[in-house]
């Protein structure tokens, strides 16, 4: 693994997932509610082995969830016993209260503009930069994209897009994923499109029929699908080839 790095003029660290030659652009890989999890390093380490400099930020450490948190808050959630997945939500309701205030979403935003101003100056990057990410993630790639005009393309994960008010900021394509059985965002996605072909976004969304939330997540038995998760992966390296070239 590569070292973690910090961020300049910010208060986060990232892991850094380095390409072989000369990098296709730079692809910010937003970690789900769980944090800077290995999982999340391995998605990064994927985007470095496609050509990509891959910088995956840690946004949940200074909210009280660091990576080893995270991580055991996300072994009682996919654990096989029901009685245990129960013991872990008042535990993520306690340890999650900073994330659901307003100064918080300010300030991952500005964090995150910090990390489009690094890959900015990354040799080879040449302003081609992308943003993807996973649920809480996903919801972050919405905002990040909505936010800052420098980032070309966005592929959210199974997230939340921003404000209705805040979609005709977005000036890049998007390109979502959603598992179909994910009912929540499933009944909001009607509404998203119109909202996005109202405001002149080139937004796509990809649906699989039998897929549950977090169905790319290969760590967690109770929701991965492994067709939904490599056709997305597909795709995704489809979509981030044609608006980065």
């Amino acid at each position: 693994m590569m070292p973690m790095i910090q961020i300049p003029d910010s208060d986060l660290t990232a892991y850094r997932a380095e390409p072989h030659g000369e990098p296709k652009g730079a692809v910010i890989v937003i970690h789900e509610i769980w944090g800077l999890v290995d999982h999340i390093r391995s998605v990064a380490d994927r985007y470095a082995a496609e050509g990509y400099l891959a910088v995956a930020p840690d946004i949940l450490s200074d909210a009280g969830v660091s990576p080893s948190v995270g991580q055991e808050l996300h072994n009682l959630a996919k654990n096989q016993d029901e009685a245990t997945r129960m013991t872990a939500q008042p535990l993520m309701r306690e340890k999650l209260t900073a994330t659901r205030e307003p100064a918080y979403g300010a300030w991952a935003i500005s964090q995150l503009r910090r990390v489009v101003d690094y890959l900015e100056t990354q040799p080879g990057v040449d302003g081609r930069i992308a943003v993807t990410g996973f649920c809480f993630g996903g919801s972050y790639a919405f905002a990040l994209a909505a936010a800052d005009p420098r980032v070309k393309a966005a592929a959210p994960f199974y997230g939340a897009p921003p404000e209705e008010s805040d979609i005709a900021s977005i000036a890049c394509p998007i390109h979502a994923f959603y598992g179909g059985l994910d009912e929540r965002l499933m009944d909001s996605l009607p509404a998203v499109s119109t909202a996005m072909a109202d405001a002149g976004v080139d937004f796509e969304a990809t649906v699989y029929e039998g897929a549950r939330h977090a169905f790319f997540n290969d760590t967690n038995d109770l929701t991965y699908d492994a067709e939904a998760a490599s056709d997305s992966w597909t795709q995704v390296l489809e979509f981030l080839e044609a608006e980065l070239a």
